[in-house]
């Protein structure tokens, strides 16, 4: 019996279920990343509205 072609075919299978895994994980990093860049933005904007609040505290109570 030769079992070569189903050999080849297995070997085939396994490398196509490491590069799907691979992707997975790659898919999932950037993932991860984008989601810290948007809570980093999130907090910078929340940094921004709390000087410009600040700000307008100030500017009101000297203008009283």
């Amino acid at each position: 019996m030769n079992d070569t072609p189903n050999r080849s075919k297995q070997m085939n299978l396994m490398y196509e279920d490491l590069a799907r895994a691979h992707a997975s994980a790659r898919a999932g990093e950037a993932q991860q990343r984008r989601q810290g860049q948007e809570l980093v933005a999130a907090r910078r904007l929340s940094r921004r509205a709390e000087r410009a609040a600040h700000q307008s505290r100030l500017a009101l109570g000297r203008a009283r």
